[in-house]
Order: structure tokens, then C-alpha cells, then sequence
């Protein structure tokens, strides 16, 4: 599917803001009660694969735009 410059723009700052809210709560640390921080460490693996992916998808998005750019 061919999107236009507008649309992958769009989908830049969806993904950069996807990416700082999950490294945000990345950053946050584990909750003082156990049963909390269990429920975080089950969660952080799928939390880094959703950021993994996120940031491949930004990538690939990237390099869409810098190729419409450049055949403007």
C-alpha cells in the first residue's frame, strides 16, 4: 500500500509518540509492591517487543518519506 507524504508523516509522529510513552514507562521502574512489580516483569517483555517493532516500523516510515522527498 502506497501512502502519501501526508499520511506518513502522520504515521511518524503516531509511532516517535508510541515509542516516548513506552520508554517513558520503561524508565519508570517497578512498583514497591510485589505483586505490582510481578505483574511488571511479565509486562516487560512484551512492553520491549512492542517498542521493538514500533521503532522498525518508524524506521521503515522514515526511509518512505526520505524517498517521496527525494523524488519530489
Amino acid at each position: 500500500m502506497n501512502m502519501t507524504l501526508e499520511e506518513l508523516t502522520q504515521k511518524r509522529d503516531e509511532l516517535t509518540t508510541r515509542l516516548a510513552d513506552i520508554r517513558k514507562d520503561l524508565r519508570s521502574g517497578l512498583d514497591a509492591n510485589s505483586e505490582e512489580q510481578a505483574i511488571q516483569l511479565e509486562n516487560l517483555e512484551v512492553l520491549q517487543e512492542i517498542a521493538r517493532v514500533a521503532a522498525d516500523e518508524l524506521s521503515q516510515v522514515n526511509q518512505e518519506i526520505s524517498a517521496l522527498e527525494e523524488g519530489d
